[in-house]
Parts: structure tokens; C-alpha cells; sequence
């Protein structure tokens, strides 16, 4: 047993004192993104039965929904602790799946209760998704989050592969609604992961002598404010912004060739749960056996230079061959990525900032910093496609900005060392 557990320990990179800490926040994430990947399947169908004409619509629509939220959370944040402050965010969210349960069962308003559902599911996902980074930000130092990211992050793509199978398995049992039900059952789950890590925190010294705990002060626009004051803060929102730029028309782009070329709800389901299924466990992979070995062999650069690199190649490809096949092939290993990646390589920027920066401005850049982008190229695909404007003619467009989206990410990762050393 003692030489399993020091394997395991040389696997995962991780010092004695850190197992478990990682192992919860691993278990964390699981569990959160199995809520999330239980609901998933049901957004995507939604999409196309809503019409996708309206995506544009429903995508503002989040977008709103963040502008408002924004600064409740920056309000309560300043007068809460961090573990009440989770706390209530959890149970605010379970409380909305049991309430969109009682609205699915009703039958009352389907088309109303469907576009909420999605608009809902959109704001769910990079709310719940966006505070757990900032708690792990907050819990783990930047040598730490540069070897453990990655193994965190793999928790989540674990959750991730048994979400489908979870919402395929209970699909044949029980009506849609019910997902809302078992989804809310792993929402729980995190709120014991939570309780777990805070206690851990508390246990350490450091944690005692910054007040981790203790609510972080300011006003309820303190988001913006930080965000607009920082450069380095401003080139992490440039760096999201190409990215949902990009994957917001490659999602609008593969949701209308699905429609065209699948004629019923349960084959475009089913091509949805495969994607999302075969998209999940490469990143478990990736993130399990590559993303801390890629980071600590080559720095930050190579993780944020991978995304802008592959995005280039692939808007050529649909320039030159803008088929199903391609869309389908460059969604997957854009997706895998931006999870195994890029996405632990942007928390570590996060590492190095002030706490009230982890909090309220990575919540404002996560939020509504990243919905505006898919709002924004929603309604630009949608305008430049009613002037005749081709696919493969925008993709040629999008070519030269992923070289501008490369420099950024090396910037980045040059900020992230500068103050990380002057620390």
C-alpha cells in the first residue's frame, strides 16, 4: 500500500502534504461537471429545437443574465466568507433544478420553458465552473497550481465521460425531467467537497496569517473596476475573447450542418452525446498523463500557444473544405485543448493576482466577459451571413487573428513568470 501511494503520488506530481487537497478538489470537480454533463445533451437539442435562427437571441439573453448577476455575486462576495459564500451559490443553483423540474413536469409553456432551460444552462455552467477556479486560485500557490492544475482539471473530464452515461442510462427509465433531479444530487456532493477543502485551508498556516476565510470587502462593481485597471487582467480577456469568438461560430456552423443532415431529435442527440463523449476522454487523458508534464517541461507558452496553433490550422481547413467532417474533427480537438490545455494553463495566470482579483474579476472575465463574446460573434455570423458572406470566406478572416491570439497567450505567460518571481 505505502509503495501504491508513492506511485501515485510521482504520478500526479504532488508533495505528501498536498494528496489530499488534490484529492478533493479532484472529487470536486467530478462531481461538478457530472451535474453539468447530465444536462448537457438536453441544452444542444433544445438549441436546434428552439430553431437555430434564434441562437443569437438566446445567447444575448445569457449574456443579460450575467450583466445582472455579476454584480449581486460582487456584493455578496464583499460581505461574505469564501465558505459561505459557496455555500449559497450551491444551494441557489440546486434550488433552480428542482424548480425547473416542477416547470418540465407541468407541460405548461414548453417552447418558453426550453429557451430558458438553455439561456439557464449557459449561465449554470460558467458561474459554477468559474467559482471553482477561483477557490482553487486561492487555495493552491502558483508552483502548486502549475503541477496540480492539470490533475484537477482531470477530475472534471472524469465527470465529464460519466455524465452522457448517466443521462443515457436514466433516459431509458425516466422522463427528461428527472435529469434535473440527479444533477442536483452531484451539486450536493460538491457542497461536501467545499466543506472538506475549507477545513484543510483552515489547517494551514498561511491560510490563517492572509484571512483567506473572511469576506473580501469592496464595492459591488469592483469586478469591472479591477479588470479595467489591469493590462495583465485585460490580456486574459482578450485571450477568452478569441477564444469564444472562434468556438462561437464553429458551434453555430456544426449545429446547422447537424440540423440539415440528421432528421430526428434522437439522432442528433445521440451525435451530440458521441462528441461529447469521445471529446472527454481524450482530455481525461491528456490531462491525466500530459498537461503538468507539458507545463513544467515548457512553461505556460506551450499550454496557450496550443489552442491559437490548432485553431489556425483548422479554419484553413474549413477555407478550403468546409464539410461536416472537418467542423466535427476540428470541434473535438479544439474542445480537448481548450479543457486540457488551455483551460488549467488560465487558471495559473490566476495564481498571481490579489484575492478580490480571483473572485470578483475572474468571476466578471469568466462570466460576462465570455458571454458577450458569444453574444457578440452570434450576432455578427448571423449579419454577415445575411450579406451573402460565406463560411469559408469568414474562416479565412479568422486566419491572421489566431496569430494575433498566439502573441497574446506568450505575453501571458511572460506576465504570469514576471510576477509570479517578483511574488
Amino acid at each position: 500500500m505505502e509503495r501504491w501511494h508513492r506511485s501515485v503520488i510521482r504520478f500526479v506530481q504532488a508533495e505528501p502534504q498536498e494528496v489530499r487537497p488534490l484529492a478533493w478538489s479532484f472529487g470536486y470537480f467530478l462531481c461538478l461537471l457530472c451535474g453539468y454533463y447530465i444536462l448537457r445533451p438536453v441544452r444542444d437539442e433544445m438549441a436546434i429545437q428552439g430553431g437555430v435562427h434564434n441562437l443569437p437571441w438566446m445567447m444575448t439573453g445569457t449574456f443579460v443574465t450575467l450583466l445582472a448577476v455579476t454584480p449581486l455575486f460582487g456584493w455578496l462576495s464583499a460581505r461574505y466568507s469564501r465558505y459561505r459564500l459557496l455555500l449559497g451559490v450551491y444551494l441557489f443553483f440546486i434550488a433552480n433544478l428542482f424548480g425547473l423540474y416542477v416547470l418540465m413536469t407541468s407541460g405548461l409553456y414548453i417552447e418558453w420553458v426550453a429557451r430558458g432551460f438553455f439561456v439557464w444552462l449557459s449561465v449554470f455552467n460558467l458561474f459554477v465552473v468559474s467559482v471553482f477556479w477561483s477557490f482553487m486560485a486561492d487555495l493552491f500557490t502558483p508552483a502548486q497550481g502549475a503541477r496540480l492544475f492539470g490533475v484537477i482539471a482531470a477530475g472534471g473530464s472524469t465527470g465529464a465521460l460519466f455524465g452522457p452515461l448517466i443521462t443515457t442510462g436514466l433516459t431509458y427509465v425516466f422522463p427528461v425531467p428527472v435529469l434535473m433531479l440527479a444533477s442536483a444530487a452531484f451539486l450536493l456532493a460538491c457542497i461536501g467537497c467545499i466543506y472538506q477543502l475549507e477545513l484543510w485551508s483552515r489547517s494551514q498556516l498561511v491560510f490563517h496569517r492572509e484571512n483567506s476565510g473572511a469576506p473580501l470587502g469592496g464595492g459591488f462593481l469592483a469586478g469591472v473596476r479591477l479588470v479595467w485597471s489591469s493590462p495583465y487582467l485585460l490580456g486574459i480577456c482578450g485571450y477568452l475573447t478569441f477564444l469564444t469568438m472562434t468556438a462561437t461560430f464553429l458551434y453555430f456552423e456544426q449545429v446547422r450542418l447537424v440540423a440539415q443532415q440528421f432528421d430526428t431529435p434522437e439522432a442528433r442527440t445521440r451525435l451530440f452525446s458521441m462528441l461529447d463523449f469521445a471529446t472527454n476522454i481524450l482530455t481525461w487523458l491528456t490531462q491525466l498523463l500530459i498537461t503538468n508534464r507539458v507545463v513544467a517541461r515548457f512553461g505556460l507558452s506551450a499550454a496557450l500557444l496550443f489552442l491559437p496553433a490548432v485553431s489556425l490550422l483548422g479554419f484553413l481547413g474549413i477555407a478550403l473544405w468546409p464539410g461536416l467532417v472537418v467542423y466535427v474533427s476540428f470541434s473535438v480537438l479544439r474542445r480537448v485543448g481548450e479543457y486540457a490545455l488551455s483551460k488549467p494553463a488560465r487558471e495559473v495566470l490566476f495564481t498571481v493576482v490579489s484575492r478580490e482579483e480571483k473572485y470578483k474579476a475572474k468571476n466578471f472575465i469568466d462570466t460576462a466577459i465570455s458571454r458577450a463574446g458569444d453574444a457578440s460573434t452570434g450576432w455578427l455570423v448571423s449579419g454577415l451571413k445575411a450579406l451573402s458572406v460565406t463560411t469559408a470566406q469568414i474562416a479565412w478572416v479568422l486566419v491572421p487573428l489566431m496569430v494575433l491570439w498566439g502573441w497574446l497567450g506568450r505575453w501571458l505567460a511572460a506576465q504570469q513568470r514576471k510576477q509570479a518571481g517578483s511574488g
